[in-house]
């Protein structure tokens, strides 16, 4: 047994199954085991690779989406510019560097990064050196002033609960030990008050899942704007109402056992964004747009036609497969997607408008 299986298997057996939450924290922010505490997972060396480094468009274009929201509320000053889970830093540095020449922006900007990670705190300081940005743990954290915000591929990570609907009632799906291995197990059938509206659209044996923290960031994040004005943009895989088992593992780049070796593949399950829109309180919300599209009314097409000028052989090739990646409906522009939230009365972000 590695270390963390040796750990939650002693943990089990003392307390007795553990919740897929409990699971996927226990993995994935082990201080001393934990997936993020021990390794960069981004890139091709890496077990993954998100929108951000796969083309600096992304991040240009988000960037500029966000500085239109700020121009449409009036420019305020000073403001919060932050972002979830920032990786390597590349989603904020291309996005810096496309609004340089927004005027005021940048004068006006805190640049806060909400990181739990040290190894891509690291990494994030040495991409955003210019800027001096702010490391917080939580939004908590966040100042009490206006806020504009990303976040892209933040919320997947967040630890899920899985429920197995049984009668009137849902049997939560654990993590357990059989045989010195670890295993799924099913707790006994209860009701839960939380999950009573889904009694209308499953049946027995169907899966759900729910993610208390991502309710709470999302209420926190729909509080700060509801407050103080500003807009968050999530982009992430998921759609408006869980249903089915998504909880997976990845470890260079495929698919493995999320039970093979704890702490050693990033684990993620898809976004329910109707929970997420639910979460924020007094923050409007926008539809939800497929990441495709959303890059689509956001001019991604004019700028790959701009950057392909300078390129060719090779360099044109990958340009066009980012391109291709980012935006086709096979690639990720259906399985991700995009929604807004931004004080009720104001506009909604550019590219998620109704």
């Amino acid at each position: 047994m590695t270390g963390l299986t040796q750990h939650l298997a002693a943990r089990i057996a003392t307390t007795g199954p553990v919740s897929i939450a409990e699971y996927m924290a226990e993995c994935l922010l082990h201080p001393t085991l934990g997936y993020y505490a021990t390794r960069d997972p981004l890139g091709a060396e890496g077990d993954f690779t998100t929108a951000p480094e796969i083309s600096q468009m992304f991040g240009e274009l988000v960037g500029l989406a966000l500085a239109q929201a700020w121009i449409d509320q009036g420019r305020p000053a000073p403001f919060t510019l932050a972002e979830l889970g920032p990786g390597r830093g590349t989603l904020m540095a291309d996005l810096l560097r496309a609004t340089r020449r927004v005027p005021g922006f940048h004068d006006a900007a805190r640049l806060v990064l909400v990181e739990a990670s040290p190894v891509l705190r690291a990494r994030q300081a040495q991409a955003l050196e210019a800027y001096a940005p702010e490391w917080i743990g939580t939004v908590d954290g966040l100042p009490d002033a206006p806020l504009f915000l990303v976040a892209n591929e933040f919320f997947d990570a967040l630890p899920i609960r899985q429920f197995v609907r049984d009668g009137a009632g849902w049997r939560e799906r654990q993590v357990g030990v059989r045989d010195g291995a670890l295993c799924f197990g099913l707790s006994a059938a209860t009701p839960r008050p939380e999950l009573a509206h889904r009694l209308e659209d499953t049946r027995d044996g169907d899966l759900v899942e729910t993610c208390a923290p991502a309710a709470a960031v999302a209420a926190t994040l729909g509080a700060r704007i509801a407050g103080h004005g500003g807009a968050a943009l999530v982009v992430d895989y998921g759609d408006w109402r869980s249903l089915g088992d998504t909880f997976q593992a990845v470890r260079g780049h495929e698919k493995t056992d999320p039970l093979a070796d704890p702490g050693a593949a990033d684990l993620t399950a898809h976004v329910d964004f109707e929970a997420l829109a639910g979460a924020a309180g007094d923050a409007a919300h926008t539809r939800l747009a497929p990441q495709g599209l959303f890059l689509e009314r956001l001019g991604i097409e004019h700028r790959a036609e701009a950057l392909a000028k300078g390129l060719s052989g090779p360099a044109l090739d990958s340009h066009a497969a980012a391109f291709r990646r980012l935006t086709l409906p096979e690639e990720m522009g259906s399985l991700f997607k995009a929604i807004g939230f931004h004080p009720r009365g104001t506009a909604p972000p550019p590219g998620l408008e109704a």
